[in-house]
């Protein structure tokens, strides 16, 4: 065969056409679910987990804990199933299976089986009441929107997630030290942020006038949304606030968040830091200052580092110095790092305005809980 009629030949064999690559279909795909959940859901993980030793495996568990625990299920369609209750890993796995919901909650662990409430209800006594419920703490990172300028909504970037790093940082380092929790399991949520779980017997067992001292323990944010100072701070601030500031927080926001979000870069950024501090004549001075742009056009040094120690120094200067800088400053810095949490079943907070108000405040969390405090029965923890 000569070289030519190899060519033709080849050519000839290609009746049907290139071969595409991979195509993945845009959207969801039922039918990824029954993979996932046929050969990667950790069902026997979740049921040690669940358990907590009360497996069966040994003669003083609690056989009926696990059957006792609330699952729900959302279905196609927006079908929601509560109060679904399994025996055994077996019945939890075969369950999945069957039904491939789209999300899976985990509920409380109720005082006796959830799937057979109506038959203890029909005998008079209120009974049916959970007893144990996990201690969970939700990061979102739409909650730092307002001081992050590279991304807003569910969308994140290597710029941003850093603040969700910090938000951790300083919620695990006060759950282990100041309440002496130990078993703190910190997951990716699936789509815009972290959920926290503390699962030490103690936590679980919490009261919600408990799960709300809790909460009050973090809480710095004041006011609403349209408030121009989110963070309060009555006298000596608490060792807890402290430690995060001198710790965590003031290397994160003057070696990363000052940079990476520009944060003096304009007039409409830096006036949102104007705004938190109190004393109308340093404002003013700043404000004239970066209007005017009297620093050198040909510097080098990156204007929004150049204005925050511009700040620092105007703070530290005259009368503000001994009664106003460090907790200003420090006060601006707690402010600017929202870290966003949401202790068990529907609370929520940040921690960020609090980055920039305490460094303000103090070389001078948005915990939004107040109006959003509130328990319910059921937890909201997707598994997929």
């Amino acid at each position: 065969m000569t070289k030519e009629e190899s060519k033709n030949g080849s050519d000839d064999m290609l009746i049907d056409g290139p071969k595409q690559g991979n195509v993945i279909p845009d959207g969801f795909n039922p039918n990824y679910l029954k993979v996932y959940y046929g050969r990667l859901f950790p069902h026997a993980d979740i049921f040690k987990w669940m358990s907590y030793g009360n497996d069966g495996r040994h003669p003083a568990c609690d056989k009926s804990y696990f059957g006792r625990r609330e699952f729900s299920f959302t279905l196609d369609n927006d079908i929601y199933l509560r109060f679904q209750s399994f025996n055994s890993e077996s019945e939890l796995e075969n369950s999945i299976k069957e039904k491939c919901p789209s999300k899976i909650d985990i509920g409380p662990v109720y005082s006796v089986d959830p799937a057979k409430r109506h038959a203890y209800a029909q005998g008079g006594d209120n009974v049916f009441a959970p007893v144990e419920r996990e201690l969970i703490f939700d990061i979102d990172i739409t909650d730092y929107d307002d001081v992050r300028y590279c991304c807003s909504g569910a969308d994140v970037c290597l710029e941003c997630w850093p603040l969700m790093t910090v938000a951790i940082k300083v919620i695990d380092t006060a759950l282990r030290d100041d309440f002496g929790f130990d078993h703190i399991l910190w997951v990716y949520s699936g789509r815009r942020g972290v959920h926290c779980w503390v699962c030490d017997g103690k936590a679980r067992r919490l009261t919600n006038e408990q799960r709300g001292a809790i909460a009050d323990y973090f809480r710095v944010y004041k006011g609403n949304e349209n408030s121009n100072k989110k963070v309060s701070f009555p006298g000596p601030l608490h060792p807890f606030l402290v430690r995060s500031y001198t710790e965590v927080l003031r290397e994160f926001f003057e070696e990363k968040l000052l940079l990476s979000q520009n944060l003096f870069s304009t007039e409409e950024r830096y006036e949102k830091i104007l705004s938190m501090i109190p004393d109308e004549s340093v404002t003013s001075e700043l404000r004239g200052k970066w209007q005017e742009n009297r620093r050198s056009s040909n510097s080098k040094e990156d204007i929004n580092f150049f204005r925050w120690e511009q700040l620092k120094n105007t703070l530290q200067s005259g009368k503000q110095k001994v009664v106003f800088v460090f907790p200003l400053t420090q006060k601006i810095v707690k402010s600017w790092i929202q870290l966003q949490y949401q202790p068990c079943l529907s609370f929520y907070g940040n921690l960020t305005r609090e980055i920039l108000e305490w460094m303000l405040i103090m070389n001078g969390r948005k915990p939004h809980l107040g109006n959003q405090l509130g328990f319910s029965d059921h937890h909201s923890c997707s598994l997929c």
